[in-house]
């Protein structure tokens, strides 16, 4: 794969980069519409591939914000369609790298030694490469390393990048008001802590010890002394993304197996410890060859506040659900009705989610539920379908809920997704046995 020897942090590099990305989709839409008018059949999907062609290839070199928001999207299978989906999920661990000569001039800017001085070994290539940063593989003293390397920039252009993408987000999602800079501000303060590797080093840790209890999971080690703000480094262990395993896997007692490791290990975290590993896409989960599941990425966690907990879990249950007085409560504590609603938007918006909720939180109202269950995920796709649709939503205040919707909302998504790509079989209870 080529490399990359340099990454545009200035705000008018970065911006100068999306601009020429808005030009090449412009084209897109043009060719689209000239070929349309001669052949009125011709659906979207060559244009949805051009244009998530050109997407990542703009981001890609950008690498940082701009690149992770494209990771993100590639988790909501529902929404998106398939081109940006395929597209933008190679963000999760398979982008250009950073050029050999790069990767030693941060080495010795942030741990006082080129990599050869520390290790006894070092491989120069980037073994993995995603939107933050690059893996390197290392051994010293008998003992192999995963070296993550963050990408120069990144933090000092989360901002900006942010700035940028602001004005469409906002039509995108239809958010009015000034109280939608919160979301954005969430956002930020995310990815902040994602560029702090210190802060990381302490989350991987302490997770990996507060979950260690848990059935067919595992955590690297980490090492201290070899990690500094921009540089982390880990055990190495074998092992393919959960992606590479899904693709060949057909036995079903596998999936199950580590189906119900990573359910268990999301809700022992947030019914327990009231914090949740945030980003559960493929790239951050290994198989290793005892079909054991390996958590290997720590950097997004999301701390969950009792004011969001309660009402939030409450909502996912039936006779909250059924009841329409307390439903209506619950939805005002989640901020998803508000004070200055309509008679119109309140109507509306209590149907929208009373059929959202009835569908997305039955994996929670029975002791067993199978995620292979195609009829479910085809329903969870069709509504996203039919919000896209929406004529009368587009003309109404989206800015809806609370911040916390954010990353929890995007953590159950990401879960989902992953448990129907391993068809596994759920006791959606055993998480229990381990808060005692």
């Amino acid at each position: 794969m080529k490399t990359i020897d340099k990454i545009p942090t200035g705000k008018i590099e970065r911006a100068s980069q999306l601009v020429k990305t808005g030009i090449k989709v412009g084209g897109n839409y043009v060719a689209y519409y000239g070929e349309k008018i001669v052949n009125p059949k011709l659906n979207r999907d060559k244009l949805n591939e051009n244009n998530a062609e050109d997407i990542y290839d703009g981001l890609k070199n950008l690498k940082g914000s701009a690149l992770k928001v494209a990771q993100m999207l590639s988790m909501d299978k529902s929404i998106m369609p398939q081109a940006y989906v395929d597209k933008f999920s190679l963000s999760q661990f398979s982008v250009p790298p950073l050029s050999a000569p790069l990767v030693r001039k941060t080495f010795k800017k942030y741990l006082g030694k080129y990599p050869e001085e520390i290790y006894d070994s070092f491989t120069p290539d980037a073994v993995n490469a995603a939107s933050i940063g690059q893996v390197h593989k290392a051994t010293k003293e008998g003992k192999n390393f995963a070296v993550k390397i963050q990408y120069p920039g990144v933090s000092e252009s989360i901002s900006s990048d942010l700035a940028l993408v602001k004005p469409f987000a906002t039509r995108m999602f239809n958010l009015k008001g000034k109280d939608s800079e919160k979301y954005f501000q969430e956002v930020e303060n995310k990815l902040l802590e994602e560029t702090d590797y210190i802060l990381e080093l302490k989350q991987s840790i302490e997770v990996s010890d507060w979950c260690s209890k848990i059935e067919n999971l595992r955590f690297p080690n980490y090492y201290p002394d070899l990690s500094s703000e921009k540089i982390l480094t880990m055990e190495w262990i074998n092992g393919e993304h959960l992606s590479e395993f899904t693709a060949h896997n057909e036995d079903r007692l596998k999936g199950d197996k580590l189906g119900q490791a990573l359910w268990d290990f999301y809700m022992y975290q947030m019914h327990h410890l009231k914090q949740v590993h945030a980003d559960p896409h493929p790239g951050n989960f290994l198989v290793d060859k005892e079909d054991n599941l390996v958590a290997i990425d720590f950097g997004c966690i999301k701390h969950v506040p009792d004011e969001f907990y309660f009402p939030y879990f409450e909502i996912a249950r039936p006779e909250i659900i059924d009841n329409p007085i307390v439903f209506n409560e619950k939805l005002y504590e989640l901020e998803i009705l508000r004070s200055d609603d309509s008679k119109e938007e309140l109507a509306y918006f209590t149907k929208i989610f009373h059929d959202l909720l009835s569908l997305f939180t039955k994996p929670f109202h029975g002791e067993y539920f199978d995620f292979s269950d195609e009829v479910f995920f085809g329903k969870i796709a069709q509504m996203g379908e039919d919000f896209a649709k929406d004529s009368k939503l587009r003309k109404m205040n989206g800015n809806r809920g609370s911040k916390h919707f954010l990353y929890i909302n995007r953590t159950f998504f990401g879960l989902y997704n992953l448990l129907h790509d391993l068809k596994a079989r759920i006791d959606t209870r055993t998480f229990e046995k381990y808060i005692s």
